[in-house]
């Protein structure tokens, strides 16, 4: 089985190491770029918790203080692990969707009402909105920004064609769109008549089937190996 994977090496080259030890044909194909957005650091004493909704959010943080013990709202199961690699200790993950998130940010401690939000410049959902009209105070700080990556090298390119894809994993909207784009730049189309695109959210997969994607699953964040196994196994 072919396995496309587009997150950056930094995030995906630990499971695609485990892929390639129990013989998956592994492809490497990033679908965006990310780079730090210069963040002021700042002072976590001046808030009484902080929101993550990407692990990309938790390496460009910066912080004035060393305080590990502060509130921190993650995502999902990913962006708190990256939290704890950190130190950080004092972590609560949602269930892997930002509703999810707001629900449990919502539902905690009384005292905890004024939050630093870590995002990036381009999300799909104004959580920081939608907790001020819940009394919350959010102060939003974009510390990462993304860019689409829509050429191949050669390598990549011939990697494609010589195994076609049974699985592409897709982690964010931009990074579906960027993936289909390239598939069509690339006239990869025909190549990919086979492939199941798993998606870790419903909105990604409604964006995919818009574009003419009929074979697409749902998958949890740290679970790839589990839904893959049920793919294979019919």
């Amino acid at each position: 089985m072919n396995i496309i994977f587009t997150r950056p090496l930094i995030d995906s080259e630990d499971l695609m190491m485990n892929f390639f030890k129990l013989g998956y044909k592994v492809v490497h194909m990033p679908t965006l770029s990310i780079t730090s957005a210069n963040m002021e650091p700042i002072n976590t004493k001046e808030y009484d918790g902080l929101i993550f909704t990407s692990a990309n959010a938790v390496r460009f943080l910066k912080m004035k203080n060393h305080d590990k013990n502060i509130k921190c709202f993650c995502v999902g199961n990913l962006t708190e692990r990256s939290l704890r690699l950190k130190g950080f200790n004092n972590t609560v993950a949602a269930s892997g969707t930002v509703n999810a998130l707001k629900n449990i940010i919502t539902n905690s401690e009384k005292n905890i009402k004024n939050l630093a939000y870590l995002c990036g410049d381009v999300i799909s959902y104004e959580l920081d909105k939608e907790l001020i009209q819940s009394g919350f105070k959010i102060s939003k700080i974009i510390n990462y920004t993304s860019s689409k990556i829509l050429d191949l090298n050669k390598e990549s390119e011939d990697l494609i064609k010589r195994y076609p894809a049974n699985i592409a994993l897709i982690y964010s909207k931009r990074s579906a769109e960027s993936f289909d784009e390239i598939v069509r730049k690339y006239s990869f189309s025909e190549l990919m008549t086979q492939c199941t695109v798993m998606c870790i959210s419903k909105k990604i997969e409604d964006f995919l089937k818009s574009k003419g994607w009929n074979k697409t699953e749902l998958f949890n964040p740290g679970e790839e190996l589990i839904k893959i196994d049920q793919i294979k196994n019919g």
